[in-house]
């Protein structure tokens, strides 16, 4: 039973607005599906306010029972009144605890909306495994801090296989256990034996428990604190960052691909990818009369996009330009995706220029078959076509580029999420969509992004406002030197990239929206991540589907995500449960958008993957109702829409100012960000353990860089 709320808000409510450390709530439907609770249904209240000290003035917090109560329908039908813009954020590789599991309100290391919680009652908090020497070493969650250089770690493991290792599932219930993050770590390297090899795995073993607050992370705080975080948000898949890319704008990696053709060796399930000849050559290497196969779907590692590789007979002339491949990049015949043919939102968003855009298509037997139903569907609705872009680091020339010639220096192209659809790569209306990150600061600045629409930023391997890591006094030369060669990327990722250098790209961001009034008005800004790098995270996600391989397909590990808007809810914590396809009924709600579930080829692929034959990769009793996209709002699968505030919607209450969202350039180019006292220049105490001022210390001896400088191992 859901509670009413009063519709009109009383003037001493509002004097009112906040009372001193409550947690105040607002509850939402009971499930719908049969079998399938909610994770809100688990743990109470869909939003809660964050604590709040009796010293502090809030002014611009709401309670969240005293907003009125509105439908989905409504606030959709507002947000399509009030919201143009959606500007996605969309960085790498962090889980939720690893950034935000201190933040006040959330459902973190020590605490959730209730208050404290025990260790013992957090799952996986202790990690146990035994050594090559056979003692038992155990391991528990710690705070790296500025001091620590906690702007700069090493990459831990985010493979397909790693992943599916630390969440432990059991096949009897299918509940992930969180119990192998350190023994996964610890093993692949020590194995081998050898004591530097002890060494690195023991290392990797405390890295991965490791997590850092606002003193490492100021801005993404600050935005937080000001607005809506979201801690129920899952990566789609439970896979490293391609497939996760490619779940931004589809919602799945390729499961409905799968079922509509699968391997023809049944012995061979995982055979479903592309034979063919290999063309020209990439990186140095020529591949002229060699033949190779592609990673077929589900995508579930990090192979190189189709289009852009050896693989792609694209010759660049004056109509078409070949996709682009990255010198960074490790291409082969082995590690290239299949052509990616199912729907995807840049597909939806085409509206009633579909047929006439998709027919432009330069391979259209090669890149259409799975949408053949789609298009004339998305026709069919004669919806307005919405603007979009994707633009990212190193995609073309960059203002960092040291010559009128891109260099793609720093262009990850494994993360290139539209790169990998034949569709869009390969039909030339769509192309002028994917931009390097120039562009959309050029964009900006010149009044040239269009008059609404949805655009995904991601940063890359280097930095355009050449910021180069800070390290701690004191540091070894060499280990400096390692640092300042390793670890100057701008999308968070941990193995090249600076956390502070990666919040200044989104400070950078954000402030261009901010500065432009009339954008930020209709604005409604995501920050997310596309996967957690395996960083340990206490919320066991729900297992929605297994893969060809027989592991765990959907879903990954938590993910922060942060809703910043005029209209959004201000100090509040959403707890709906989601993953990447969250964002995509967003975007579904205010743009009026066809769910992707809900196309004729999706909808066909969904219903045949529950079969005997797909059933038969999962544990016995299994399911596999999400062999696809998820993007129909359900208790499992909820929008961002609890993070707008309905009185801000309703005009009842006067929407957010752009100064809150705002970071002052001369605070956003200079390291470390405040000094390395973050915490204290936004005014946020983070949550410490029961009984204990302070968080736990590093383990003696730890080396947040046992990869990029072993001497400290």
């Amino acid at each position: 039973m859901q509670r009413k709320w009063p519709t009109r808000i009383a003037p001493a409510l509002l004097a009112a607005l906040v009372q001193s450390s409550m947690l105040a709530c607002a509850w939402g439907q009971e499930s719908a599906r049969p079998g399938e609770p909610s994770r809100v249904d688990e743990v109470g209240p869909i939003v809660t306010l964050q604590p709040i000290r009796p010293d502090e003035r809030m002014p611009y917090a709401i309670e969240p029972r005293a907003e009125p109560t509105l439908s989905n329908q409504r606030i959709t039908a507002l947000l399509r009144e009030r919201i143009k813009y959606v500007f996605v954020i969309f960085n790498e590789n962090h889980s939720f605890d690893n950034e935000f599991g201190t933040f006040p309100g959330v459902d973190g290391l020590y605490a959730d909306w209730r208050g404290s919680r025990a260790a013992a009652a957090t799952p996986g908090f202790f990690q146990s495994y035994q050594s090559v020497t056979g003692e038992t070493i155990t391991v528990t969650p710690f705070l790296i801090d500025p001091a620590g250089n906690s702007n700069v770690v090493d990459s831990v493991d985010h493979s397909h296989t790693g992943l599916a290792t630390k969440l432990h599932v059991d096949p009897k219930t299918g509940q992930a256990q969180m119990d192998q993050f350190a023994a996964d770590e610890y093993h692949r390297f020590a194995s081998p034996g050898g004591s530097a090899n002890q060494a690195m795995g023991t290392q990797y073993a405390r890295l991965v428990m490791s997590h850092v607050d606002c003193d490492t992370l100021p801005f993404l705080w600050s935005w937080a604190n000001h607005f809506t975080i979201f801690d129920g948000i899952f990566a789609t898949e439970d896979t490293p960052s391609t497939p996760n890319a490619i779940a931004m704008i589809a919602g799945q990696s390729g499961a409905t691909q799968w079922v509509k053709h699968p391997s023809p060796d049944p012995a061979q399930p995982l055979a479903t990818g592309f034979t063919g000849p290999l063309f020209g050559t990439i990186n140095g290497v020529n591949y002229e009369g060699q033949t190779g196969t592609t990673q077929g779907p589900p995508i579930v590692n990090d192979p190189q996009p189709f289009y852009g590789s050896e693989f792609d007979r694209t010759v660049s002339s004056g109509r078409v330009q070949r996709e682009p491949s990255s010198p960074s990049e490790s291409y082969g015949p082995k590690n290239i995706a299949s052509n990616l043919t199912f729907a995807s939102v840049p597909l939806t968003l085409l509206g009633r220029t579909v047929t006439e855009i998709t027919r432009q298509n330069l391979d259209p037997g090669f890149d259409l078959p799975d949408i053949q139903k789609d298009i004339p569907y998305i026709q069919k609705l004669k919806n307005k076509p919405v603007p979009w872009r994707w633009y990212q680091e190193g995609y073309d020339h960059e203002s960092s580029d040291p010559s009128a010639s891109a260099t793609h220096a720093s262009y990850v192209s494994h993360h290139e999420g539209p790169q990998y659809f034949g569709y869009l790569a390969n039909t030339p209306p769509l192309r002028s969509n994917l931009r390097g990150m120039s562009d959309f600061f050029n964009d900006m600045t010149n009044h040239a992004l269009p008059e609404g629409g949805v655009f995904y930023i991601r940063g890359g391997y280097h930095n355009q406002m050449h910021l180069v890591p800070v390290v701690e006094p004191g540091t070894p030369a060499a280990k400096a030197k390692a640092i300042a060669a390793a670890k100057s990327g701008d999308d968070d990722h941990p193995a090249y990239a600076d956390r502070q250098i990666s919040e200044a790209m989104a400070a950078r961001v954000i402030n261009a929206i901010a500065s432009n009034p009339r954008i930020w008005a209709q604005s409604a800004i995501i920050i997310t991540y596309d996967e957690s790098d395996g960083f340990f995270d206490h919320v066991p996600p729900r297992i929605l589907a297994y893969g060809p391989d027989g592991l765990p397909l959907s879903r990954g590990l938590r993910v922060p995500l942060i809703l910043i808007s005029p209209y959004a809810r201000s100090h509040a914590v959403s707890h709906v449960e989601g993953d990447h396809n969250a964002v995509i009924e967003t975007i579904n709600a205010i743009f009026g958008l066809p769910a992707l579930a809900s196309l004729p080829d999706e909808a066909q692929a969904l219903k045949d993957g529950n079969s005997e034959y797909f059933n038969h990769f999962a544990p016995a009793g299994f399911k596999q109702q999400h062999l696809g996209p998820d993007d129909i709002e359900s208790p499992i699968s909820e929008s961002l829409l609890s993070g707008f505030s309905p009185s801000r919607l309703l005009g009842r209450l006067a929407p957010l100012p752009a100064s809150l969202a705002t970071i002052p350039p001369e605070v956003v180019s200079s390291l470390p960000h405040y000094a390395g006292m973050g915490c204290r220049a936004i005014g946020i105490t983070p949550v410490r353990p029961a009984n204990q001022p302070f968080d736990y210390p590093p383990p003696p001896g730890f080396n947040s860089l046992p990869s990029t400088y072993p001497a400290a191992n």
